[in-house]
């Protein structure tokens, strides 16, 4: 493959590096819907919200990552993600994820509307679609 015809791919989270390499495609959720990007795609910046982002790296393998919302910068074939959570949907277990979804579903329908709240039922969300979306992958 020539240069121009792969992304280079830097998926980052507070507390660690998630995942990076090269890549065919990446498919995120920003603020005005889904994205995706190719090799010599416009320079571009967006807002993320909690979801499961998919990279098609360049070998072929499917690569699913939750994501708790974030940032995605875009230029000259390099894609940068920033969020604050981000898990590869092989380190997540599905009934892990349906618990805590339950958990924060019960505490937002009890009326706690906190920040921490909501953002726990943001990453639980994204787990569990991630999760979900990588065995359908397999």
């Amino acid at each position: 493959m020539a240069e121009g015809d792969v992304l280079f791919v830097d998926v980052v989270a507070a507390d660690r590096r998630v995942w990076e390499g090269e890549a065919l495609s990446v498919i995120l959720r920003t603020v005005e819907g889904d994205i995706g990007i190719l090799p010599n795609h416009e320079p571009f910046l967006a807002v993320l919200v909690p979801s499961a982002a998919e990279v098609l790296t360049a070998e072929g393998k499917r690569e699913v990552i939750a994501l708790d919302g974030g940032f995605i910068t875009v230029a000259e074939n390099r894609v940068s993600v920033l969020s604050q959570y981000g898990r590869l949907a092989h380190e997540i277990s599905i009934d892990e994820a349906e618990r805590e979804l339950m958990i924060a579903e019960k505490k937002l329908n009890e009326g706690d509307n906190s920040e921490q709240t909501r953002q726990h039922h943001d990453r639980a969300t994204a787990q569990l679609v991630a999760a979900k979306r990588a065995q359908q992958v397999r």
